[in-house]
């Protein structure tokens, strides 16, 4: 008997990387699980490694920042599934450039996918999670608690230079979960934040050990971080080191489980002991 047995999740960008280590673990603990990704390979992927350990899951691709993306994500989870338990947005990159060279289209880009699509998910969601408390009402049933994990960074936190555009968007994401979890208190949803630190993926590895670039709507995003710098900031962490994806998707999970249906509108942070 795993601790989620009988939920429905949707994860945003768990084709790969944290998102994918975060499906994996919730459906191991019994959850059905939508995954999503930009591409359809990635999230065929994780999909396949979730039923090849007995789970349960379907893929839902396309680009969280789509307008018509969020209401097909949940209804991907009611049709195939039957119902939406937990709600994890983590889908996200960074594109970074100091202020004074940032464009429009840089920061409204970033902005679009680390708070826009989130506010547009969770949006698709309530007349499902509302129907879904007023059927149980009616028939005399508990409510159970239902989760959102919302993903942050400390960036949000504490700002961090050359990233206007993603602090800006992680610190707009707690204001979204404060505000959530007022509302939908009511609903018995939890509503809470993981923010992470220096966790490792082909994102933040050095150029020699990952890709330069992605491709994300057509447009080349340069990825990587400077193996110096990688060093450096590995010696502020506490525990010696950068977090894993599994070490990522260990938090989120905390925030799914019943041990946490008393907490709300909280940020955790996922980082080795590192403090702004």
């Amino acid at each position: 008997m795993g601790k989620l047995d009988g939920k429905v999740a949707v994860v945003t960008g768990s084709g790969r990387g944290i998102g994918a280590e975060i499906a994996l673990k919730l459906a191991s603990e019994g959850a059905a699980v939508v995954v999503n990704d930009l591409d359809e390979q990635p999230a065929k992927e994780t999909v396949a490694a979730i039923e090849n350990s007995g789970g349960r899951a379907v893929a839902c691709t396309g680009s969280v920042t789509d307008p018509e993306f969020a209401e097909r994500f949940v209804q991907t989870a009611v049709d195939r599934f039957g119902g939406l338990d937990i709600i994890v947005n983590n889908a996200g990159y960074t594109w970074d450039s100091v202020i004074q060279k940032m464009t429009d289209d840089q920061f409204d880009a970033i902005v679009d996918v680390h708070l826009r699509a989130p506010f547009r998910i969770l949006r698709a969601a309530q007349p499902v999670i509302a129907g879904l408390v007023k059927q149980a009402a009616a028939q005399g049933a508990p409510v159970p608690c239902r989760k959102v994990v919302n993903i942050s960074s400390i960036a949000g936190l504490g700002g961090n230079a050359g990233q206007a555009n993603y602090a800006a968007a992680k610190a707009g994401v707690t204001g979204l979960t404060k505000t959530l979890a007022k509302e939908w208190g009511r609903y018995n949803v939890t509503v809470n934040t993981v923010a992470f630190g220096l966790i490792t993926t082909r994102l933040t590895q050095a150029p020699a050990d990952g890709p330069d670039s992605i491709s994300v709507d057509g447009r080349q995003i340069k990825v990587g971080v400077n193996p110096n710098l990688l060093s450096t900031m590995e010696q502020m962490i506490p525990l010696g080191r950068a977090g894993t994806p599994a070490d990522a998707a260990g938090a989120v999970y905390l925030l799914c489980t019943p041990e946490s249906d008393y907490i709300s509108a909280q940020t955790l942070v996922c980082g080795g002991g590192f403090t702004i």
